[in-house]
Parts: structure tokens; sequence; C-alpha cells
């Protein structure tokens, strides 16, 4: 019973951490990419992407460390779908409607379906072997090369000024704290996940779906709260790139990295709750990439839709498994 009621504890704090931390890290990261002449999709596909999936990139490592390759599949599918709907959805209802270039959602959404048949094709397997996690990792290079690259013009053109500092100290705080406020954000997903964890663990439920629903939701809350605050700034392209991103990078590094780094002579994961969470995901994300490039808008209609579509996940999947 003191165990759970820690646990609550630490999830509470983890919260309010992730929330403060992510804050700082957008806005100082969106202040280095002016400065340095980046776009911010490109700080949003790449620097606030992985910073904010730091969470699923240690939560592989220690998962494949273990031998419960479950937990990490489940809980990088898992954002992908809560990122994708709930955080989609959830957007526009907190920061107004947000515009879209149809170019830019249908470069970074065939870069994340392609990422999902990918992974559909290594876990119908039933296990993960290193060179499946050494193509997963490889996979991410060449998708940010190919954003960048078809992009490369628009995203010139788009350049959002933050704000101009020459001053090479001045960088280096940005630098320094962008880094802090990302450190800020590791730990604190750390917390959820470990709390997420040792709460349900007394509920005696299967690893794999405590880590798709509830270990996911948690690891997702750094794109809400860093996305959330990047719409209030006005950096609409860092939290486009930053959703779409961040799914991107679960969907290759995050799963990826632990089956390159400790592998089992392979790591043998649960098809049966894997198969079909990959392929609601799968089709899920479709309906919402077709859904925001065809409207090119995603207003609070879009938003009811997309998290209408994450809560019926709730109710097709525990069906089929049932």
């Amino acid at each position: 019973m003191i165990q759970i009621i820690l646990a609550f504890l630490v999830l509470v704090i983890g919260i309010v951490l992730i929330i403060y931390s992510s804050m700082k890290a957008v806005k100082h990261s969106a202040i280095i990419a002016a400065a340095l002449g980046i776009s911010p999709l490109v700080i949003g596909v790449t620097l606030v992407s992985i910073g904010t999936d730091i969470s699923e990139i240690f939560n592989s490592l220690m998962s494949c460390a273990l031998g419960h390759a479950d937990i990490d599949i489940g809980d990088s599918v898992g954002s992908d779908l809560t990122q994708l709907t709930l955080v989609f959805g959830i957007l526009p209802l907190v920061g107004g409607m947000i515009f879209i270039h149809r170019k830019d959602i249908i470069i970074l959404g065939a870069c994340e379906i392609l990422s999902l048949v990918l992974i559909f094709t290594i876990i119908e397997k039933g296990y993960v072997t290193r060179l499946n996690g050494v193509l997963l990792v490889g996979c991410l290079g060449i998708y940010i090369w190919l954003i960048y690259n078809t992009n490369r013009e628009s995203i010139l053109q788009r350049v959002e000024m933050i704000e101009k500092i020459e001053s090479p100290k001045a960088k280096k705080f940005h630098l320094f704290i962008t880094l802090l406020g990302f450190a800020g954000v590791t730990l604190a997903s750390y917390m959820i996940v470990e709390s997420v964890i040792i709460i349900s663990n007394n509920l005696n439920i299967h690893e794999y779906i405590i880590s798709f629903f509830i270990v996911a939701l948690g690891t997702s809350l750094p794109e809400l709260a860093v996305d959330t605050n990047a719409l209030r700034l006005g950096h609409h392209q860092i939290a486009i790139g930053d959703i779409v991103g961040s799914c991107i990078v679960d969907s290759t590094l995050s799963i990826g990295i632990g089956h390159v780094v400790f592998n089992q002579n392979p790591n043998y994961i649960t098809a049966s709750l894997a198969i079909p969470t990959v392929l609601y995901t799968l089709i899920t994300s479709f309906i919402v990439f077709i859904t925001i490039a065809a409207r090119r808008k995603i207003d609070k209609k879009a938003g009811i839709f997309f998290i209408s579509l994450y809560f019926l996940s709730y109710l097709f999947l525990f069906t089929f498994w049932i």
C-alpha cells in the first residue's frame, strides 16, 4: 500500500517537472534555431523530437537489457498512437486552429507510415533481432535526410525569427538552458514510467498492455507540454514537426536502439498483443494524415475526431484480445 502511494506521489511530481522542463526546452531551442538560421520545422523533427523522446529511448535500452522487449514495443507504438490522436486532438482545443502546409504533412506522414509498416513486418515473427534494430535506427537518418531535402526551399522561406542573438556567450547560455530542460524532461519521464509500472504491476496486467496504454500515455506528456507551449508562443511548425517527428523517432530509434545494444538473440515479444496494436496504429495514422492533408488545418472538429480515434482503440483492442 505504501509503495503504491509513493508511486502516485512520484507520478504527480514527474508531471509537474515535465511541464516546466518542456517549456524551457522549447523556448530556448527555438531561440537557438532562429539564431543559427535553422527552420523551426527542422528543429522540431530533430532536436525537439529526439529530446522529448529520450524517455522512450531510455525505456528501450532498459527493457531490452532486462529481457522485457514487450515494454519497448508497447511503449513506442503506444506513444505513436497517443501522439497522433490524443495529442494532435488536444492541441487545437487548447491552442486554437493550426494551419498545416500540405507538402510538409505528406512527407512527414509518409515517413511515419513506412516506419509502422516496417515494424509490422518485424513483430509478426514474434521476435526482434539485432539486425532488425540496426535497420530501424538507420531508417531514422534516411527519413530526416528525406524530410529536409524535400522541403529545403519551403523551409528556408518560412524561417520564424524568434529572437536574434549574436553573442557566443548568449548562445551558450540558451544551449545550456535547452540541455537542462531536456535533462528535466528525461528525469521526469523516467519517474512517470517507473511509477506507472509499479502501480500497474499490482493489478497483474500484461506488461505489453501496461506499456501500450499507460506507460505510453506518460511518455507522451513531454510532447503535449512542449507542443502546447509552442502553439502559445506561435511556433506552429515546431509543434507539428515535434509530434510527427516524435512518432518517427518512436518508430525507429526508440524501438531499435535497445535491440542494437542489448539483444538476447533474439528478443522475444508477445505477437498476439503487438500485431493488433501496430495494425490499429497504422490504420489510424493513415486516417489522421489523410484528414490533415485534405483540410490543411487542425481545428476543434478534427481534434475531437482524433481524440475519439484514441479512445476507440480501447474498445477495439480489448474486444480483439478478449
